[in-house]
């Protein structure tokens, strides 16, 4: 079962990787005029992944994949894996709860915030992109 939870490891380092990164590229992409970076079904999926984040954290729900690579851990047999050294300590810490909630609430209204500040483009009918929040008149 080991192989199965560095797969699951490695969905849950890559989902992290998006979230994080998503931000990072966003406004990375916004100051030199990437245009991909405000694709609506982009930003939309990533902020609902930071939502998500937040609120399993603020109800107390464990995230389902850490549950999930554990569950298979434990079934499984063998020492830890080099993915589960490695990459387990990228995304892994030892810190009270408190601190990781209060990081997904923060991260999550900075993403909230990058949405309206970094406008996502939305398709017209004609397929050319138009802001999806304009700033002024009928857009």
């Amino acid at each position: 079962m080991a192989p199965l939870a560095d797969l699951v490891l490695i969905v849950h380092f890559l989902f992290v990787l998006f979230v994080v990164g998503g931000l990072l590229a966003i406004w990375t992409g916004a100051a030199l005029g990437w245009v991909w970076v405000r694709n609506l079904r982009f930003r939309v999926a990533h902020l609902a992944a930071i939502l998500l984040i937040m609120a399993e954290s603020l109800v107390g729900m464990a995230c389902p994949l850490t549950v999930w690579e554990n569950f298979l851990r434990k079934t499984g047999s063998g020492g830890t894996s080099f993915m589960q050294r490695w990459v387990g300590h990228l995304i892994f810490y030892d810190l009270p709860e408190w601190v990781f909630t209060l990081a997904y609430v923060l991260f999550a209204l900075a993403v909230l915030a990058t949405f309206f500040i970094i406008r996502p483009l939305a398709q017209k009918p004609d397929g050319a992109p138009s802001a999806l929040f304009p700033a002024g008149g009928s857009g």
